[in-house]
């Protein structure tokens, strides 16, 4: 019923579903109480499964992280995820492009690559379209227009 409103009235879906796998590692290493790791597997599996639903019924969604829960710079991980769970991969980088500078009402700036934006993008060695996960290793990062490291 969630999804139906959601989608009724245009409210975006911002879901972690990959925090749920990098949890449950740190807490098996670290000897987390059980009854916390039962936590975050229920709430993964549920949180995977309402966004599969989301995808299916053509939710608004746009890509976020809980970059909090684990280390910045690991927040690419999330984009197999995407696409394990309903996505096409042109579906999650557009959630994580167009769709993301949409929802934050900057598409004027960010999130396509065109005249007098920002010019934040990435550069990697292969073709995301045939393997989204090629997202997740070394890359090049342009901001501004500018190469950084």
């Amino acid at each position: 019923e969630a999804l139906s409103m959601m989608k009724k009235r245009g409210v975006w879906l911002v879901a972690d579903i990959y925090n749920g796998d990098y949890i449950n590692e740190i807490g098996a290493r670290d000897g987390w109480p059980a009854e916390t790791m039962q936590k975050n597997r229920d709430t993964t599996d549920k949180q995977r499964e309402v966004f599969r639903k989301a995808v299916k019924m053509g939710v608004r969604i746009a890509y976020g992280t809980d970059s909090g829960v684990y280390p910045h710079g690991d927040n690419a991980r999330q984009f197999p995820y995407m696409v394990k769970y309903g996505m096409t991969p042109i579906e999650a980088i557009e959630a994580a492009t167009i769709s993301a500078a949409t929802l934050m009402d900057r598409q004027d700036d960010v999130g396509s690559i065109s005249v007098g934006r920002y010019a934040d993008m990435i550069a990697v060695d292969g073709d995301p379209l045939a393997d989204i996960s090629i997202l997740v290793g070394d890359k090049l990062v342009m901001k501004g227009g500018e190469i950084v490291d």
